[in-house]
């Protein structure tokens, strides 16, 4: 069900899931009139707290979605893995963007894949693997070293494997469960990018500079917002944004992973259709934040304006900065131009986002610089030390 009208406030959102995400949708929402209901299986997860009703029924809960979407106006998703299925059913009621087809093709990096490449858009050389034999047959293809990732559910480096050589292959297909997966040429590349476009139901757009992402052990660390690129790759990075998003007929905001290669060719990675670890920094550095966007996308309003006011780098905060006990949150908030933001979230465990910081400068190197150092201080290392994790390589594999 699409509905073309606008949706004013004091109307309900509903979101399928209750991660950070969830919350900061939440609290944009909020702050334009909206009420937000959650679907979440977890009652202790981030958004709980902050919503204005919570439906705590498992995805395939037929009866508790039912009551779920009679409560709202529209629904979103904070998240891909939520099952197709259970939008189709939401929506047979309410309206829902993205919708279940938008849904389908990102949650499968099969689908995926062979969607964008049969719409002429730039992808990562791929192979689809159902069985050891279609690996051998990538290798052959593909070349080595290629990356076997499964088609369902990886996020974070989980869910991928570097296979160096053919002795290789068996053991990893096995060590990944020989579920579907796809198998990736290994791009060596000069940076990653990302770019958020949103789309609202009379097809308006709204794109953000491109920004440039540095991860650590497969988790994004920093974001660089905007990135420092010329006005040709901007331009390219958004036309393939544009192509994206009328490609999955998207409603709401998505965010496009890029490869910039050597040559300049920029290749997408994956999408995603929803707010993006990436876009953290547009909270305090652009004129509309990607939350606020994105409830402006759903619910039919005009977008905002996506222009920077300044630089930015969002730094993650993960859990391993809790093991030295709580952190030291009054040496950040007494930093000039830092913005924190902690996710509520009860246990720090690696590899967890616990939240993030953002610190805003005019150069993006010293934006990097105070960025560091205001996580150093979080965890109570000297400032004048180490990051509390690399943040050399571009590792996003």
């Amino acid at each position: 069900m699409t509905i073309l009208a606008p949706i004013s406030p004091p109307a309900t959102i509903g979101m399928l899931g209750g991660g950070q995400l969830g919350r900061m949708f939440t609290q944009a929402a909020h702050s334009l009139g909206y009420r937000v209901s959650v679907f979440e299986p977890d009652r202790e997860a981030p958004v709980g707290k902050i919503a204005d009703d919570w439906f705590m029924g498992q995805w395939n809960d037929r009866e508790q979605l039912e009551q779920f979407a009679r409560k709202c106006d529209v629904v979103t998703l904070e998240w891909e893995n939520v099952p197709s299925a259970s939008l189709e059913i939401i929506a047979g009621i309410c309206p829902v963007h993205p919708s279940a087809n938008v849904l389908r093709i990102a949650q499968d990096r099969q689908v995926e894949k062979s969607t964008l490449s049969q719409a002429g858009l730039p992808v990562t050389p791929f192979c689809s693997v159902d069985s050891l034999a279609d690996l051998r047959r990538a290798g052959e293809l593909l070349g080595f070293p290629l990356i076997l990732k499964t088609a369902r559910s990886g996020y974070d480096g989980k869910g991928q494997i570097r296979i160096e050589n053919p002795q290789k292959m068996e053991h990893a297909y096995e060590s990944l469960g020989q579920v579907p997966a796809v198998a990736e040429k290994w791009i060596s590349f000069r940076r990653e990018l990302s770019v958020l476009i949103a789309q609202n139901a009379g097809l308006e757009t709204a794109i953000y500079p491109l920004m440039e992402n540095h991860h650590a052990h497969h988790i994004l660390d920093l974001t660089l917002f905007p990135a420092e690129i010329s006005p040709r790759q901007q331009q390219k990075g958004v036309e393939i944004a544009i192509r994206v998003a009328r490609c999955v007929g998207l409603i709401g905001i998505l965010c496009v992973e890029l490869f910039e290669l050597e040559s300049g060719e920029l290749l997408i990675n994956e999408i995603a259709p929803r707010p993006h670890n990436s876009g953290h920094a547009t909270i305090e550095a652009a004129v509309t934040s990607q939350f606020e966007q994105h409830v402006r996308a759903v619910c039919g309003m005009p977008l905002g304006d996506t222009s920077s006011r300044t630089c930015a780098v969002m730094a993650n905060l993960l859990g391993h900065l809790w093991d030295g006990g709580s952190p030291d949150v009054p040496a950040v908030l007494a930093m000039r131009d830092v913005h924190l933001h902690l996710y509520g979230k009860t246990e720090p465990r690696h590899g967890r986002k616990m939240g993030h910081l953002t610190a805003l400068a005019s150069s993006l190197a010293d934006a990097r610089t105070i960025a560091v150092e205001a996580r150093n201080r979080f965890a109570g290392n000297d400032s004048a030390g180490r990051p509390s994790v690399p943040t050399t390589g571009n590792d996003s594999h």
